[in-house]
């Protein structure tokens, strides 16, 4: 993991752009009200998904069973394989491997709603995803 520059805050926390760099919102939902100059790039299809989000919030699913739906759900294949014999997508692998190398040149900051001090948030598990030898 050494020489990566990959941190995760809570989108709300102050905006530090010497050590955050790029931020990315990796949330489904935006938040109402949010403003634009809170983050750089917002990547939806790098949240959870609704179900899986409202699941997890209403208790239904423990943090362990969460942690490993959602990477399951990283790694899905879109309708645009259904099209493609050839290449297929296989979900996000391509984003991902894309900010491990981004995060390899300068800073980026994975952000969602959820404070600071959160530890069970999606963002944790992104993060260390991205880091592992998976992508």
């Amino acid at each position: 993991m050494c020489g990566y520059m990959l941190r995760t805050r809570s989108v709300s926390s102050p905006i530090n752009r010497t050590t955050d760099g790029l931020r990315i919102l990796v949330t489904r939902f935006r938040g109402r009200g949010l403003a634009g100059s809170r983050y750089d790039v917002w990547m939806p299809n790098l949240g959870p998904s609704e179900q899986l989000l409202g699941s997890f919030q209403n208790r239904r699913l423990s943090w362990a069973r969460f942690s490993r739906q959602y990477r399951k759900e990283l790694f899905l294949d879109g309708p645009i394989d259904l099209r493609s014999r050839t290449i297929k997508n296989h979900g996000q692998k391509f984003t991902l491997r894309l900010l491990k190398q981004l995060a390899r040149q300068r800073p980026v900051t994975l952000m969602c709603h959820c404070a600071e001090d959160q530890l069970q948030c999606h963002r944790h598990v992104l993060r260390k995803l991205i880091l592992s030898n998976r992508v």
